[in-house]
């Protein structure tokens, strides 16, 4: 099963190599994240997220789903030294860095629930996958026709951080300016929840954003710093060969 989809301004790939696995799978994977656009996204003057933010829903009033991403936002916030900070000035309430990982996850636990043991969910560059070995690629930062690296994922997912899409859109909530020191930054976790928040909050960091996300559980890190050194954790899966394409 192949499936590719426009969803939240990104697009969506899904691969699918188990038999038997129906296509309402990946049709309810789609369904929900159109829910979540829909829903969460701050571009939407209607959404839940929205409405929060121009305090028209109290905390009470809330859903459990975005209690939780707001819980997570926090976490962050706090780990990071208020480097992540969902709540800038003239900004708004934005989550969408906790909301892609945390819903591409939960697109994956809807694959497996349906029997999916082998599958890659490419979200924009983040990739869930299971049942691997599977080769992703890492685009480098400043060549849009170039890798700077491939690593070898299983079971897990791996995110990265950088300019090249959107320009200066990571903001150092310490400063409220553009975060400096890096040009990129992936981290591979057990989940996309923890690897795309992990990459976005490190990456808020700076340079420093780098130790902290290698010192936490379960996160391997490969980076380019303004300077252009690599900087990798030891336990980075690097791709040696063999595997499926994912990305």
């Amino acid at each position: 099963m192949h499936r590719v989809e426009h969803v939240m301004g990104f697009p969506v790939s899904l691969r699918v190599d188990d038999e038997g696995v129906p296509e309402s799978a990946a049709d309810a994977v789609f369904a929900w994240l159109r829910e979540v656009d829909a829903r969460f996204s701050p571009f939407k003057e209607d959404s839940e997220v929205s409405r929060y933010g121009r305090a028209e829903l109290t905390a009470d009033e809330l859903s459990a789903d975005l209690r939780e991403v707001l819980a997570l936002c926090e976490h962050y916030r706090l780990a990071t030294g208020g480097a992540f900070d969902v709540r800038l000035p003239g900004r708004g309430l934005d989550p969408c860095a906790v909301v892609k990982g945390w819903s591409v996850q939960r697109a994956a636990e809807l694959l497996k629930s349906a029997g999916a043991a082998r599958f890659v969910l490419n979200a924009g560059g983040d990739v869930v996958a299971a049942g691997g070995p599977w080769r992703v690629g890492v685009r480098h930062p400043e060549h849009a026709d170039k890798l700077c690296t491939v690593l070898s994922l299983t079971d897990g997912a791996v995110a990265t951080s950088a300019r090249y899409e959107r320009g200066d859109h990571i903001l150092d909530g310490r400063t409220g300016r553009p975060a400096t020191g890096l040009l990129s930054l992936t981290v591979v976790a057990p989940t996309l929840t923890e690897a795309d928040s992990v990459a976005t909050a490190a990456f808020a960091m700076g340079t420093e954003g780098v130790d902290w996300a290698a010192s936490l559980k379960g996160c391997e890190v490969f980076a380019v710093d303004g300077e252009r050194r690599v900087l990798r954790t030891p336990g980075f899966p690097t791709a040696a060969g063999g595997g499926s394409e994912a990305a």
